[in-house]
């Protein structure tokens, strides 16, 4: 059984979309608080952790040029969150454009970046449907409901993926499942 997320959020969601189209920056700083978490999250399953927080602002930013244009406010998180993933393209195109052909790759993580780095290095392998709700989960520390409501994705999906997501995180750690 799938469960939509509850009325008063969409209700509340799309009244906010709505006033900041009109040019309410209060209302589109709420949208900021509510969906910035998501945002990063599929930035962080994409780009350099050290680029995902200005790549956030930029997205933003673009959503609010944009948002005019958006027909209707039921498509907002779905176009928030490709806004996002062309974002996270953009900044590898343009890394390839301005980067020296003789500088090397680091050879190993930054000094103190410990686990976490390499647990987000595997998680990047993973399939794009597994990554998402990962770092939603296991990095933005969003529940499955919450993902669900945030990306538009059925409770359902986002369980099954976070599940089968952990089962190859796992593997690649070489932990049992």
């Amino acid at each position: 059984m799938t469960q939509a997320p509850p009325a008063m959020d969409v209700d509340e969601d799309d009244r906010l979309i709505a006033a900041a189209a009109g040019g309410d920056r209060a209302a589109f700083g709420e949208l900021y608080v509510r969906y910035a978490r998501m945002v990063h999250g599929i930035l962080l399953a994409r780009v350099p952790p050290a680029v995902a927080e200005d790549l956030v602002q930029d997205v933003f930013l673009a959503a609010m040029r944009q948002l005019r244009l958006l027909r209707t406010a039921a498509a907002f998180r779905g176009w928030l969150g490709a806004i996002a993933r062309n974002r996270a393209v953009d900044y590898f195109r343009e890394a390839r454009r301005h980067a020296p052909i003789e500088e090397a790759p680091p050879a190993s993580a930054p000094s103190g970046s410990g686990d976490a780095l390499v647990v987000l290095d595997l998680i990047r392998r993973l399939p794009a449907a597994y990554r998402e709700p990962l770092v939603l989960r296991l990095v933005e520390g969003m529940t499955g409901p919450e993902i669900a409501a945030r990306t538009g994705l059925s409770p359902d999906s986002v369980r099954v993926n976070l599940c089968r997501g952990m089962k190859l995180l796992r593997d690649l750690l070489g932990e049992p499942s």
